[in-house]
């Protein structure tokens, strides 16, 4: 049955029957189940990987079909978690692998349990702030990881192999000021950028798996111009993660925190550092997917059944829940973290 399902890949000179043996006994957790997450958790689950856990606070919307490949239309209309859709697809695909599917916010407190037993993880997320925690938490624990991000037709990916390599940090010392990065929900994403992007992905984890050398670099691609880039990523000296040993994120002094206002179903958002925000440049970006409006003090925007009043300093009201983790699922989608 194994040489039947998975020979071609077995044939693969670099796998082959004791690669595919390692790769049957492996366990992999997959962060973020939405462009990148579905198709790295399929590529694994069809590999042959024995153990999947898929982790997404999120439900299916109808925006992902166009990119995010395990979800279809029922999915949309039943409103399923992504990590609940996608884990019966992928077990209906091989029903020879275990798939745990987990539905929850990834933060400071649970994130070392989430990725406890398996032997790397996979950046499926969309956001800054939880990438600086897999990567504390990967750096604490000693366990390596594969980031990954795309916006419109470009995207990168970098493996972080704790006490070898860089780490993100090392790339992105500091978390940019919330609303200063562009992303996927006002510029827009390719399908194709987020799929070569995941598909390289897949291919350094089964890569580790195996017992291979992982690619060193940071590749980034341009899938409409047809260009890839290496660039070597030097561990920096005195970097708080990997150097020192500084986990800012994990002991939650660099994450935002939420609180829910009692009786105005709302929640307010505080990133950890106050920035200066240009209120009126993002408003021109927010303009183009909802109403905005930017009193000199404060910007309105209003989407999904929900209205957000953010502050110069990066702090926010979102109307419309009293749910925090959608709360924050908002702000980041259309603020960032």
């Amino acid at each position: 049955m194994i040489e039947n399902r998975y020979s071609k890949q077995i044939l693969f000179q670099q796998i082959g029957p004791e690669g595919q043996e390692k790769i049957s006994r492996s366990k992999v957790a997959v962060i973020g189940i939405g462009a990148l997450g579905t198709v790295i958790s399929s590529q694994l689950c069809r590999a042959g990987v024995g153990y999947l856990r898929l982790i997404d606070r999120d439900f299916v919307e109808l925006s992902n079909l166009q990119r995010q490949i395990l979800f279809d239309e029922e999915d949309v209309r039943s409103r399923l978690p992504k990590a609940v859709a996608a884990a019966g697809k992928l077990r209906a695909a091989n029903s020879e692998i275990t798939i745990e599917d987990v539905v929850t916010d990834v933060t400071a407190r649970n994130v070392e349990q989430l990725i406890s037993g398996v032997d790397i993880v996979l950046d499926g997320t969309d956001n800054l702030e939880t990438r600086f925690l897999i990567n504390d938490a990967s750096l604490k624990t000693k366990k390596p990881w594969v980031y990954g991000g795309a916006l419109g037709s470009h995207g990168m990916t970098m493996n972080v192999i704790p006490g070898k390599s860089a780490c993100l940090r090392c790339l992105l010392p500091e978390s940019p000021p919330p609303g200063a990065m562009q992303n996927c929900d006002t510029d827009g994403v390719l399908g194709a950028a987020t799929g070569v992007v995941a598909s390289l992905q897949a291919a350094e984890a089964l890569k580790y798996l195996v017992g291979r050398e992982p690619r060193p670099t940071l590749l980034i691609i341009d899938v409409w111009d047809g260009e890839f880039v290496e660039l070597t990523v030097q561990p920096r000296p005195h970097c708080p993660a990997c150097d020192k040993g500084e986990y800012e994120y994990l002991a939650g002094t660099r994450t935002s925190w939420t609180t829910a206002l009692c009786g105005r179903n709302a929640v307010q958002i505080v990133p950890p550092k106050e920035h200066q925000i240009p209120l009126h440049e993002l408003q021109e970006r927010l303009s183009r997917v909802g109403r905005t409006s930017y009193n000199g003090f404060l910007l309105s925007f209003e989407a999904e059944g929900r209205e957000l009043m953010l502050f110069p300093t990066g702090r926010a009201i979102i109307r419309g829940t009293t749910d925090e983790a959608e709360a924050r699922t908002f702000y980041t989608r259309y603020v960032g973290l």
